[in-house]
């Protein structure tokens, strides 16, 4: 019998760490950002939030190429894996293209929350410059996803790093204008994000054309369209979730933008703290995908079964230690955002922070649920249901009643604060009982593709 746990960690420590790295570079990013501008630091979230979710659905189809190339790879189907990967790489083009026709509609759409002057110009700078950057983050997913799909994970580590080492220099030297670089801001915050960026592309884009992989039929990069349309099949749904779970979080920090800067630069704050422990945690999630899309393509379902409770475990008792430090030492969090330069009521921030933290100690515990079972049900290709599910709960749950309570009701921070933790705690509870009815094992997505290529 396999030792699941020694299986589970070798795939997933990589990419942990990977994610932890990822983690320290946003955590460094903002503090660095935070030094320099108070100001500048309530606009960076809402502009990259809503980077992140114009991005989502692109990137929530190029990561089921992650579960294409596991499921694969677990069924020996070698020749295909490549072909799916250079689908995803396209898609990113497309993505990429939307994103530079998003440019000048930036500052319509910021202008519409009604936010301060001076915090709309940061938005829309910083915006419009990571809409640059859109291909090779969207393509950079598809390609990683030939590494990690086949646990080839510490090449997703190695890159990582490469990436974040160059981001977080280029940070340094641009927003501060250190030695030959002139003082750029938040503007040379978003250079950083798109130059780093496009450095992952080329060094994935590089090591998937490597000679050695030529047994994943690499080189076949002409563009498929029965194989690009399933991919939308299964991805679309997975995008869409990714789109709903993101921008319920931006449309949300755009309202806490309504009730001042205060609010919002606690929100901000307090979402980058929960970063430092939800992002590495998504490389457990991560694994738990992959080894269960394994298992699929090997038939062994209820092994990839065992895989999900073991990540599930682990990742709670991280999470729990987490929030547990959240309560009792928020101030050892909190001090990396106190600005340098600016002050601008930064004890108010302080005070309202410790206590949104309270809040993110408490759903955390209950996010456990979210990052494990959805991640199981993605590896076994269910979907649909992830997508219908955030579909019903951000519109019912999250957004109705937060937009009627603050716009209507004049509701406060905590207010808004109580009804995202709701939101968090119901979603967790639903894919827990999803994964436990086990619906996602009548899913067959080698035997779909079979069909397709009459194998």
């Amino acid at each position: 019998m396999k030792n699941h746990l020694k299986e589970l960690l070798s795939v997933s420590l990589p990419l942990i760490i990977s994610s932890s790295i990822w983690t320290i570079q946003h955590f460094v990013d903002r503090m660095f950002i935070s030094w320099y501008s108070v100001k500048a630091l309530a606009s960076v979230m809402p502009s990259s939030f809503l980077n992140l979710t114009t991005m989502s659905i692109f990137t929530g189809i190029a990561g089921i190429v992650n579960t294409f190339v596991a499921q694969y790879y677990g069924s020996k189907n070698y020749e295909k894996i490549g072909k799916i990967v250079w689908q995803g790489i396209y898609l990113g083009i497309i993505g990429g293209i939307f994103h530079l026709l998003l440019i000048p509609v930036a500052p319509y759409f910021f202008k519409f929350f009604g936010h301060q002057k001076d915090i709309i110009n940061y938005e829309i700078i910083y915006f419009q410059i990571l809409c640059i950057g859109a291909f090779p983050s969207i393509a950079s997913v598809s390609l990683s996803s030939f590494f990690s799909g086949q646990g080839r994970t510490k090449i997703v580590l190695f890159v990582s790093s490469l990436q974040a080492f160059s981001h977080l220099i280029l940070d340094y030297l641009l927003i501060f204008g250190k030695f030959i670089f002139p003082e750029m801001g938040i503007k040379g915050a978003g250079i950083a994000t798109i130059i780093s960026g496009f450095l992952s592309f080329f060094i994935y884009l590089f090591l998937f054309l490597n000679k050695r992989e030529e047994i994943y039929n690499v080189k076949d990069f002409k563009f498929d369209k029965e194989l690009f349309i399933e991919l939308l099949k299964f991805g679309v749904p997975n995008g869409v979730y990714y789109f709903l779970d993101i921008s319920v979080w931006t449309i949300f920090l755009l309202i806490i933008g309504k009730l001042g800067i205060t609010p919002l630069s606690s929100t901000n704050i307090a979402f980058n703290v929960n970063t430092v422990a939800f992002m590495p945690m998504l490389g457990i999630g991560t694994g738990v995908s992959i080894l269960i899309g394994n298992y699929i393509g090997e038939n062994k379902k209820d092994e990839g079964e065992r895989i999900a409770f073991i990540g599930f475990f682990i990742t709670f008792i991280y999470m729990f230690l987490i929030a547990l430090s959240y309560v009792l030492i928020p101030d050892f969090y909190i001090k990396f955002f106190k600005p340098k330069i600016y002050i601008e009521n930064f004890e108010e921030v302080r005070k309202l922070t410790i206590i949104l933290l309270r809040f993110v100690a408490f759903y955390s515990l209950f996010d456990t649920m979210n990052i494990i079972f959805i991640s199981a049900l993605r590896g076994a290709g269910d979907t649909k249901f992830i997508m219908n599910t955030f579909l019903s709960t951000s519109i019912f749950l999250f957004l109705i009643p937060l937009y009627v309570l603050i716009f209507f009701f004049s509701a406060n921070v905590f207010i808004a604060w109580v009804i995202a933790t709701f939101y968090v705690i119901i979603n967790g509870i639903i894919f827990f009982i999803r994964f436990l009815k086990g619906s996602w094992k009548k899913i067959d997505l080698i035997k779909i593709e079979r069909r397709i290529y009459g194998r």
